[in-house]
């Protein structure tokens, strides 16, 4: 069983990345032609899909990155500056339009068949932050029981995002423009100092090693 502060500061790098208060306006912007019912079935569908992208990642990370040759070291560094970039994203505000663009492009057409599975569950929830932050997560999670805490937190992260685009309007209004900015940068702000954490963490074992 892992510290208290371990599970919380994973649980907090996933919160963070899949960034509840940024997504649930894209949704929006999703699922603009869509009843309550519809909207709520797209939510729980791209959820359950993003679950199992994660949880696959969670569950083989390492074995992945052995496939390829690449020490957890040089992932912990790589995957912590692709976090740091996404927090200053987040920080200065382009990470949003970033993502509409992603929107804009896959919604412009007439052949979109599943918003749920593109662009919602790949690559809004379960994209390179998130399958990055997850695989650094396995190394610190890499016991039989570590795996399912790691599942279990990432069930839970996801629930939460679940129950932020499930309100998505309500929540949207009641944040404003305003709220949502001021959220969004604290959220950069606590993700960049995690993922220093991570580069440090790993260029220190990559040098003692």
């Amino acid at each position: 069983m892992h510290e208290y502060e371990t599970l919380l500061n994973a649980f907090l790098t996933l919160v963070v990345i899949l960034d509840p208060p940024g997504n649930a306006p894209l949704f929006l912007g999703l699922t603009t032609d869509m009843t309550k019912a519809q909207r709520f079935q797209v939510a729980l569908r791209g959820s359950i899909i993003a679950f199992v992208i994660l949880t696959v990642f969670a569950v083989a990370g390492s074995s992945i990155l052995s496939a390829f040759g690449i020490t957890i070291d040089a992932f912990r560094v790589a995957g912590g500056l692709l976090l740091f970039w996404i927090a200053a994203e987040m920080i200065f505000e382009r990470r949003t339009a970033r993502k509409q663009q992603s929107v804009d492009r896959s919604t412009a057409g007439d052949h979109v068949s599943d918003i749920a599975a593109f662009p919602l569950a790949i690559p809004l929830i379960a994209g390179p932050g998130s399958i990055s932050a997850v695989v650094l997560l396995s190394a610190t999670f890499s016991t039989p029981v570590g795996r399912l805490e790691l599942v279990a937190i990432i069930f839970v992260a996801i629930a939460i995002l679940f129950a932020a685009l499930a309100i998505a309007n309500s929540l949207d209004r009641f944040l404003g423009q305003t709220g949502r900015a001021v959220l969004i940068r604290l959220l950069g702000v606590l993700l960049a100092a995690l993922s220093v954490q991570y580069v440090a963490d790993g260029t220190k074992a990559l040098f003692s090693s």
